[in-house]
């Protein structure tokens, strides 16, 4: 796209000129239904639930599950295809509603003495740059949202100079929650969405997203000191299912309140599959990692609308089964035919569809209540996170102790959001407990105990990645930073279809290894996102777009 950003000033000139002289007019009436100010409560809760939107499968998830090979797609992301133009409206959600809307609520709140909620909105707003900066590196930070202050045109911060102000911003949010001074009026209860007021739980996220920010860091900064003294202190922390951070969706009601993924499972037109790769690392038939190792995860994980020998609609590319999808970067001759009523589906965890039980059915509206939360930073990462930077040498302790525990905080995480938040009237059986749970947690931890130190950190983030499938944001950074989990890599011809990574056959008909499916890679794996095209057209300091693959987050080495 040709762009001339001269136009692009005189016009906005021209309505300044055309805006001062046509001020009295046009503030003759005021519209009661959209009000100046806007109470802060109701600012919280809305400020939320765009966060909420803008990281989950309806926004940067649902890209950055198929640069991390849980989703495969016939969309953009296919072929790391992303483009800024692709990622306007996330853009925008991120900087024309979340940050915004947050940073009215702490003007407002302090103004009211109202430091609870200022103390809320700062540890979000710091969260939500961080999850930008993850992604994107440099963007509009000091300059942003200073339009009546004369900066109209927002220049991009260096993306270093970001981190520190957002950990600083950390700890004035807990100051302003601790605030025993404050008159703190009305109390976030209701409006919450989050933690329903409770400031406890607030500050161990805080602390919690500290910790994280401090693990991406760690190549480039020695940060020993401050993580060991967060570490020191577990219960400031995270430190139980019922604390993570996370965001509810509800069932359908008056509002379309469900979890953005759901719409995989109402939608006439299915885009979205998951990964062969991803799929096949839970089976235990992958050859790299885990081989031979079942996940009990799957179940609740994947939902096949088929049963095993039921045929399918149409010719399938991958089927394993009643699995059924599409390779990443396909260009085979099945990749595009009608599979609405066949292709497997994220399940009950992560959006809230439907456990698979084996009798299969199609997807549908009433398959399952969608109101799967969306999981920021959950009891398991913070768990995943500690046994990394133990691993690496960052923080001292027992990194097999807490590899373990973080196992099993992934396995109990799964029962919790369903009995706390889904509430399927589905008969789902308990995991935690499970013999398969059991079974599956020894066999790994026998691997660990046999791996090097490099191994044992692949298989931490590798768990870290199937644990937290439906939030991508933060695989997409560890991987960057790490370089595990190992992807799937069409450029390979070892991990091509017809390669080692194919299931075994078994007797079943369906599995097809020897099928050569042409599979592509667009571009090399993108080292961060491209900016918002809209940005760069209308930004008259916004740099020139990026190249993706070259382009390297600041805390990468």
């Amino acid at each position: 796209m040709i762009r001339n950003k001269k136009i692009l000033y005189i016009l906005a000139a021209s309505l300044v000129l055309f805006g001062t002289a046509c001020k009295k007019f046009l503030d003759v009436n005021q519209n009661v239904n959209d009000p100046v100010a806007v109470p802060t409560s109701t600012l919280l809760s809305t400020a939320e639930l765009n966060l909420g939107n803008n990281l989950s499968y309806g926004g940067l998830s649902g890209h950055l599950a198929v640069y991390m090979h849980q989703m495969s797609t016939r969309e953009t992301a296919n072929q790391y295809g992303v483009r800024g133009a692709t990622l306007d409206g996330i853009w925008g959600g991120f900087f024309d509603q979340t940050l915004p809307d947050l940073d009215v609520i702490i003007k407002q709140a302090t103004t009211e003495d109202n430091m609870i909620y200022a103390g809320i909105a700062k540890i979000l707003k710091a969260y939500t740059y961080s999850q930008i900066v993850d992604v994107w590196g440099d963007v509009p930070y000091t300059d942003f949202n200073k339009f009546k202050e004369g900066v109209k045109q927002p220049a991009f911060d260096d993306d270093a100079t970001i981190y520190p102000k957002l950990l600083a911003m950390l700890d004035e949010g807990i100051a302003d929650i601790q605030n025993t001074t404050a008159k703190n009026p009305s109390k976030p209860a209701g409006t919450d969405v989050i933690y329903k007021g409770n400031t406890a739980n607030w500050i161990k996220a805080a602390n919690t997203i500290k910790l994280k920010l401090y693990t991406q860091i760690r190549k480039v900064q020695n940060v020993s000191t401050e993580v060991n003294a967060l570490l020191a202190a577990p219960a400031t922390l995270i430190n139980s299912n019922a604390e993570s951070f996370l965001l509810p969706y509800g069932p359908l009601g008056a509002t379309d309140d469900r979890n953005p993924g759901f719409g995989d499972y109402t939608a006439t037109q299915r885009s979205n599959h998951v990964s062969p790769w991803f799929y096949e690392i839970l089976k235990g038939y992958n050859q790299n990692i885990f081989t031979g190792i079942a996940d009990p995860r799957t179940k609740y994980y994947i939902y096949n609308q088929l049963t095993p020998a039921a045929a399918a609609q149409s010719n399938t590319e991958y089927r394993d089964g009643a699995f059924v999808s599409i390779y990443f970067g396909s260009t085979g001759p099945y990749r595009d035919g009608n599979q609405q009523n066949s292709i497997s589906v994220f399940g009950i965890y992560p959006v809230g569809g439907r456990y698979d039980a084996g009798t299969g059915g199609v997807a549908g509206a009433n398959s399952g209540t969608g109101a799967a939360p969306y999981r920021f930073i959950t009891y398991a990462d913070r768990l995943f996170l500690e046994a990394e930077l133990i691993n690496a040498g960052v923080a001292t302790g027992d990194a097999r102790t807490v590899f373990n525990n973080a196992l099993k905080a992934s396995m109990s995480q799964i029962d919790y959001v369903i009995t706390t938040y889904v509430k399927t009237t589905q008969t789902v059986p308990v995991l935690a407990t499970s013999a398969a749970a059991t079974t599956y947690i020894n066999d790994i931890m026998a691997l660990y105990d046999a791996a090097t130190t490099e191994r044992q950190l692949e298989y931490i983030i590798t768990e870290k990645w199937l644990s937290s499938v439906g939030s991508s944001v933060d695989q997409y950074a560890d991987y960057r930073r790490t370089g595990y989990p190992i992807l799937f890599d069409p450029g390979d011809p070892l991990m091509a279809p017809g390669g080692k990574v194919q299931p075994p056959v078994d007797g079943n008909p369906f599995v097809n290894p020897q099928l050569e499916v042409p599979v592509a890679r667009g571009v090399n794996f993108p080292q961060s996102l491209p900016w918002s095209q809209s940005e760069l057209d209308l930004n008259g300091n916004a740099p020139d777009q990026k190249q993706p693959d070259i382009y390297k987050i600041f805390w990468k080495p």
